[in-house]
């Protein structure tokens, strides 16, 4: 992820970092993996434009197993949002330019992340702060 710097006022927020489809399509799976668990481990909120295959969600899901640790990281909260068949792409589409339609994906600190609610419509979400 590019290198985000803030002054001390700015420590109090939430960085979301959303990750284009563009950005995603050249790498492997283990790339993808490495560059979303990078980002949650820094406490940042990760959004996927084009989501995760199966496989590589499940490869997620395991290297996240595999990194927890008690006295630090303790996982990933992770709700995806499914792509409509038509249309304009949503809200993401048209923030990154896309007009085509995708499945939305929302990564963040199993401990600063809760999903309150979810349908096929809407992912409600609660992030706190450290």
């Amino acid at each position: 992820m590019p290198e985000v710097t803030t002054d001390d006022d700015a420590g109090d927020g939430i960085q979301i970092d959303m990750i284009s489809a563009e950005r995603m399509e050249g790498m492997r799976t283990m790339e993808k993996i490495r560059l979303i668990l990078d980002g949650v481990h820094d406490d940042n909120i990760v959004i996927l434009e084009d989501g995760l295959d199966p496989d590589e969600e499940s490869k997620l899901i395991e290297r996240t197993m595999s990194e927890i640790n008690p006295d630090g990281f303790t996982g990933i909260e992770i709700e995806t949002y499914p792509g409509s068949d038509g249309g304009d792409g949503g809200f993401l589409g048209r923030l990154m330019g896309s007009d085509d339609p995708s499945k939305l994906t929302v990564i963040g600190p199993a401990n600063r992340i809760e999903t309150l609610h979810k349908d096929e419509t809407l992912i409600s979400t609660l992030v706190t702060r450290r």
